[in-house]
């Protein structure tokens, strides 16, 4: 059964290659949705697929890139409502 969860992940993320490191990752673990920069200097990600990997996902974005450095990382569970196609990086 999928889960669907929007991370929020602040610090120093943008500018680093975190929302390409987050596609990657999220590509290698087959898992759906989007992520993009927030105004607020943050980095969104909704990612969706089978909770484990999910979870796996949210691990990998509490480090992040070599260059990053995460500060905090909110995690929101939500009931899977839309279908995604792929992963992709939003602008």
């Amino acid at each position: 059964m999928d889960v669907c969860a929007e991370i929020v992940v602040s610090g120093l993320v943008q500018g680093v290659g975190f929302r390409y490191f987050v596609m990657r990752e999220a590509k290698n673990l087959g898992l759906k949705g989007y992520v993009k920069n927030l105004y607020s200097g943050e980095v969104l990600t909704v990612v969706k697929g089978e909770k484990a990997l999910v979870e796996e996902m949210i691990k990998k974005l509490r480090v992040g890139p070599i260059h990053a450095s995460v500060k905090k990382c909110k995690v929101d569970w939500q009931e899977p409502k839309k279908d995604f196609v792929d992963f992709e990086v939003k602008f």
